[in-house]
């Protein structure tokens, strides 16, 4: 898969626990940054959407705020 994944999230979140289950149940890679922890990540975040909601993530460099499973998959190319 030529697809580049991140995710920006934080421990507590449930919707970034259930983007990354997504993630690893459809054998995605992605690379995982814990905003909680790392403040160089959350201030990344933070210029991308403008907020600190989470989870963020990019998909081939296109911003989504929030989990929604049916579009994430739709731009990763495989079923929800």
């Amino acid at each position: 898969m030529d697809t580049h994944v991140m995710i920006y999230s934080t421990p507590t979140c449930h919707f970034c626990k259930m983007a990354k289950d997504f993630f690893t149940e459809k054998n995605v890679p992605y690379t995982d940054y814990d905003v909680a922890r790392d403040a160089a990540k959350r201030q990344e975040m933070i210029q991308l959407t403008g907020q600190l909601g989470v989870p963020v993530i990019v998909i081939n460099n296109e911003i989504m705020v929030g989990f929604d499973r049916s579009r994430i998959a739709q731009k990763l190319g495989i079923e929800a």
